[in-house]
């Protein structure tokens, strides 16, 4: 954003000069009076014209203003982008757990006899108390990363 600013400060002088100078050719001929940005005949008398602009001396705080305020919409949009993203890997991160505990669970459904079917239920339970611990951690700093977006943009809007 800070290259985009410095372009449009090298351009506002450009723009807003205090004088401009055109210069311009004047033909006469029988039948009229030509003025020409060329010359149009070996007679052509060159002319220069100078405007002098009394508000071009200084630019306007209204560049700063409209560069200041491109720049947080862009912030804006970035920082709604960011929550989305963050709110779509929560989602993800929800359907990934839920995807682990039916495995989980299909685990325990199997036919098998009784004391492999005990062994197999102390290990989906240890499984899934695992997968929503690491779940539960990864949520929470997401949690705070959304918060701290959510908290940014209330800032900039």
């Amino acid at each position: 954003m800070t290259s985009l600013r410095l372009f449009f400060i090298l351009l506002i002088p450009l723009f807003c000069s205090a004088k401009s100078t055109v210069t311009y050719y004047k033909c006469v001929t029988d039948k009229s009076t030509v003025f020409s940005q060329h010359p149009c005949s070996n007679s052509a008398q060159q002319l220069t014209l100078t405007h002098s602009d009394p508000q071009a001396k200084v630019p306007s705080e209204q560049h700063y203003k409209t560069l200041n305020a491109l720049e947080k919409r862009q912030i804006i949009r970035n920082l709604k982008n960011a929550l989305r993203a963050k709110k779509q890997h929560a989602a993800i991160l929800g359907r990934k757990r839920d995807e682990a505990a039916r495995e989980q669970q299909r685990r325990v459904t199997r036919l098998m006899d009784d004391e492999k079917r005990k062994a197999t239920v102390k290990d989906v339970k240890q499984q899934l108390k695992s997968i929503n611990k690491d779940y539960l951690k990864q949520v929470k700093v997401l949690n705070k990363e959304i918060a701290q977006i959510e908290k940014k943009l209330k800032r900039m809007e």
